[in-house]
């Protein structure tokens, strides 16, 4: 029996999920997938568990998925397992949108969604054909890199199958008890969101998987204890459809609690979100991004800043907690504003926020307008977890910037604001405020030297100079500055010291 195996590299650095671990859907259906076809098939997410390698040894085949922050990690598997022998593939939205980097480390690429052409490499595989028929896939032919066309999208999400989280061994189980289970009910987005990739993904045009679907794949869940967070970038993308799911859970008698992420018009309907809370709705993750009027427009965001406030007013009306999720260093972007954004996160009295620096991912459009605007300063991809200053803000200083993230955490997040939720009974908001202000703490002292090096730099510096911190760090830098995850081992030695 053949076997694959699909590998999540683990994050580089803390980061605000650290402690909810969730892993991406990807992996387990193309696993689901491959089990079908008879093929042995195991799963590693490497922030739940190790890589057992011994298992990858016997394996024909491993597919790797990356996003950018993860891809010098992936990069770093994939060399080993190559080493060994074993055909790469990778994935996901690094890989899709730097394909030629990514083959320099895996064999073959799969760009965009990956359930059809996997299907059609293991066919051409099996018959011995060559791969040229295989829609998404990049690879090697005579030391020339090719790249088949794009395929359509898969119009029917029911044809793919159930994610089977079976497939991860380990000990710390997915479906255990107070698990976080990952359900997508829909792909694609019509908006265009200068920060986002999920166009470039999965297309500008929403696709539904039926309600029937859906519901057969939560009554897996239906009498265990499990919190179900609903994958999709936009939950009620299609209202009718979502309170048609809604009633089928409720006369489902379905007992776990869940999550969605949504936009702010979704308030506009409030019977709406009365269901949502009648079908066990308990939290919502909303892209508020700012209450900078300038800001939302400059990012294409659809949505203004009295849609923010109606929404939070709409959603704690009906008792759901909100997750408001902002973003700090775009152009319009200053202290004022961003103090300003602060204040009205704390005023809404929202149970949790995060406040995350823009990042210009590989695949969207603000990667490619600060990239030919020279406004790149890092190249280490694994900073680029929207924890981190990676390119120059325009009315900021870097250092400014970075300390403004600090900043809003350490203020959202205040021993006052504890009290207060304490007083007021909120315990999720309470327990939150303390995990996210230890967190902050925490990351500062990991990351004294990333600080350091920010300070360091002048504001006209040439970002073709800075390469990547670590590399500053090694040329320039005293010896006791050493970075994380650089250690001082690894600094001797590009030093040439043994």
């Amino acid at each position: 029996m053949s076997k694959i195996i699909f590998i999540e590299p683990k994050p580089p650095n803390l980061h605000i999920f650290s402690k909810f671990k969730s892993p991406r859907l990807g992996i387990f259906i193309l696993g689901s997938l491959m089990k079908t076809r008879g093929w042995e098939v195991e799963v590693f997410v490497e922030d739940m568990g190790k890589i057992d390698w011994e298992q990858i040894g016997s394996a024909d085949i491993v597919g790797i998925s990356s996003i950018t922050s993860t891809a010098p990690r992936a990069y770093k598997i994939a060399d080993r397992i190559r080493d060994m022998g074993i055909t790469v593939i990778m994935g996901g939205p690094h890989p899709t949108f730097l394909t030629d980097e990514a083959l320099r480390h895996a064999d073959f690429v799969i760009r965009g969604e990956g359930e059809h052409p996997l299907t059609a490499f293991i066919d051409a595989r099996e018959k011995g054909n060559d791969f040229s028929q295989v829609p998404n896939l990049s690879y090697r032919k005579n030391k020339k890199i090719i790249h088949n066309p794009i395929g359509n999208f898969e119009t029917n999400l029911d044809k793919i199958p159930f994610p089977d989280f079976s497939l991860f061994k380990a000990k710390q189980k997915i479906t255990g008890k107070g698990s976080v289970l990952p359900i997508q009910t829909s792909r694609g987005c019509p908006f265009h969101c200068s920060f986002c990739s999920v166009t470039s993904m999965f297309g500008k045009k929403f696709r539904f998987r039926s309600t029937e679907s859906i519901i057969k794949e939560l009554q897996q869940y239906k009498n265990e204890k499990h919190f179900i967070f609903f994958y999709d970038d936009n939950f009620t993308a299609n209202p009718e459809q979502t309170r048609e799911l809604l009633n089928r859970m409720i006369r489902e008698n379905f007992k776990f609690k869940w999550s969605a992420q949504v936009r702010v018009d979704t308030a506009k309907d409030e019977s709406l979100v009365k269901l949502m809370r009648q079908a066990g709705c308990r939290t919502v993750f909303i892209g508020f991004e700012s209450a900078n009027p300038d800001s939302l427009k400059e990012i294409k965001k659809s949505q203004e800043v009295t849609d923010i406030v109606q929404a939070v007013k709409i959603f704690r009306r009906h008792s759901i907690h909100i997750h408001g999720m902002f973003m700090l260093g775009l152009d319009n972007d200053n202290w004022k504003s961003i103090k300003k954004t602060v204040r009205f996160a704390r005023r809404s009295r929202l149970t949790s926020a995060q406040f995350l620096l823009i990042t210009p991912l590989p695949g969207t459009e603000l990667y490619k307008q600060v990239k030919s605007a020279n406004r790149i300063l890092f190249k280490d991809w694994s900073l680029y977890d929207a924890h981190h200053v990676v390119f120059k803000p325009k009315k900021l200083s870097i250092f400014k910037l970075q300390l403004a993230q600090i900043y809003s955490h350490k203020k959202f997040y205040s021993k006052i604001e504890r009290v207060r939720k304490l007083i007021i009974g909120n315990k999720n908001g309470f327990l939150i405020n303390f995990y996210a202000n230890h967190l902050n703490r925490i990351w500062k002292k990991k990351n004294k030297t990333f600080l350091k090096v920010l300070k360091l730099l002048k504001p006209n510096q040439n970002a073709d100079i800075i390469i990547d911190y670590r590399e500053k760090i090694r040329l320039n830098f005293p010896p006791n500055l050493l970075p994380t995850p650089f250690g001082r081992r690894q600094a001797q030695k590009a030093r040439g010291i043994r």
